[in-house]
């Protein structure tokens, strides 16, 4: 059996793991451990070829965790958490919501801003919609909103939690990708934007045709606008201080979530919910993100060593060069099993999994340009990503995976799963209008990047 075909059993009896229920991390380092050692049977004698295998199995795990460029994961993460106990999202979406309330579908449209805003110091899709829609939700229901239109901008916002930075796919990314995590950061900011004003207008469209799935709310005084302004405030200081300073030079990423994680506990120590249980509970959750995405990168590294010996990603590569297909097609055909996987297997995972059977690809070709101090591989690299981790929404969505519409049912009990993704449907037409732009125009996500100092 050639290495080429090897790698390709490997994927599929990985797949076939993954949707028997399997945990992504050991699935990856169950079938990252076993084509290692077929790969070295081909070559040396099995008792050769088994000892190389364990030496994988006991050299990936530590030079997995042990890269100092790891450290963002945890520290992001817990600036997130600590953000969601402080009980920021609730003034959020009143600020929001002073500035929006009189246009047709305005909740609508304050839920994907503050959405926005929360995403900028989350980093995580589920805690997105659990925060928001806790607070969204009675709010829409007090309005007379149909709740079709409630759960679907609940759970098209919850995804922007994975965009906006600092995003742990982002971090994924980065770290597989060989781009440094600051710049991936940064180069979100805007598709974030873009796609927050995409779902916004889904939520004008739908209340256009039905003015009755969206009324208008109160009008709101300039005082109370301006009082309102305060709910953004910790947002804000905390965006300047982390993102401003990794795009001014001041601090790197993991410096950056370093201190926007020791300021999310003073914010949770204004607000009074500095508590030994929020605390205790804030750890824990950190703890157990971090566990989960460290054994996936474990799981990743013994996989990409396997397809590193099949030499898979370097005969796509040539392939596509060797038959002159266009970088269009290729680039479609990566989005598109990309998109299709992503309705089946979490987004997370996928992004380690097929970063690098595809990025080679990418390198291939250039549908880019140089930036600043930015080469075309690099911008080419941080626009894929961005790319990808849009596609991860999309994901996020669409059944039977869609972990934010999961996370919306289980906050409208009252709501079937399968009414949750239908209101969700048309907001995927906002995610893919996005995906469009971003194609047409890479600037929008190597722009900003591109007056980094350094990355």
């Amino acid at each position: 059996m050639s290495g080429i075909i090897a790698g390709v059993l490997g994927l599929v009896i990985l797949l076939i793991l993954l949707f028997m229920g399997m945990h992504i991390g050991l699935a990856m380092a169950l079938v990252g451990f076993i084509g290692i050692f077929y790969m070295n049977a081909q070559k040396y004698n099995a008792e050769m070829a088994f000892t190389r295998a364990i030496g994988a199995f006991k050299t990936g795990p530590f030079g997995s965790c042990s890269k100092e460029s790891l450290v963002v994961i945890p520290m992001f993460t817990l600036m997130g958490v600590v953000c969601y106990y402080a009980g920021i999202s609730q003034e959020l979406y009143a600020a929001c919501y002073t500035f929006v309330s009189r246009i047709r579908g305005g909740l609508a449209i304050a839920t994907e801003i503050a959405c926005a805003f929360f995403g900028a110091i989350c980093g995580s899709a589920t805690a997105t919609t659990a925060s928001m829609g806790k607070i969204c939700l009675p709010e829409m229901d007090k309005y007379g909103y149909k709740r079709s239109l409630s759960a679907g901008a609940i759970s098209a916002g919850g995804t922007l939690g994975i965009l906006i930075p600092p995003s742990v796919g982002f971090m994924l990314y980065g770290i597989n990708a060989g781009v440094g995590v600051g710049p991936m950061f940064i180069s979100g900011i805007l598709p974030g934007v873009l796609l927050c004003i995409c779902y916004s207008a889904v939520a004008i469209i739908i209340c256009t045709i039905d003015p009755e799935a969206g009324p208008k709310g109160r009008k709101f005084s300039m005082k109370e606008k301006l009082k309102a302004l305060l709910g953004v405030f910790p947002v804000l200081v905390l965006f300047i201080m982390v993102l401003g300073g990794i795009l001014l030079g001041w601090c790197s990423a993991t410096e950056g979530g370093a201190i926007g994680a020791f300021g999310s506990f003073i914010f949770m120590a204004i607000k009074k919910k500095f508590t030994f249980k929020n605390i205790v509970a804030a750890l824990k959750e950190t703890l157990e993100t971090t566990a989960m995405i460290f054994l996936i990168m474990i799981g990743s590294d013994l996989l990409g060593q396997f397809f590193s010996l099949t030499g898979l990603s370097k005969a796509l590569a040539a392939f596509c060069l060797q038959y002159d297909l266009s970088k269009w097609l290729v680039l479609a055909v990566c989005l598109v099993i990309y998109g299709i996987l992503g309705c089946f297997v979490d987004s997370l995972p996928l992004i380690v999994l097929l970063t690098p059977i595809f990025l080679p690809l990418i390198d291939a070709y250039d549908y880019t340009v140089a930036m600043g101090a930015l080469d075309v591989t690099t911008c080419d690299r941080m626009w894929f990503g961005v790319l990808m981790v849009m596609l991860m929404e999309f994901g996020l969505m669409t059944p039977p995976v869609g972990m934010c519409c999961y996370v919306m049912a289980g906050i409208a009990p009252d709501m079937t799963l399968g009414e949750v993704f239908k209101g969700t449907a048309p907001f995927l037409l906002g995610v893919l209008v996005a995906i469009i732009i971003v194609i047409i125009f890479p600037e929008i996500a190597v722009w900003m990047p591109s007056f980094m100092r350094y990355g």
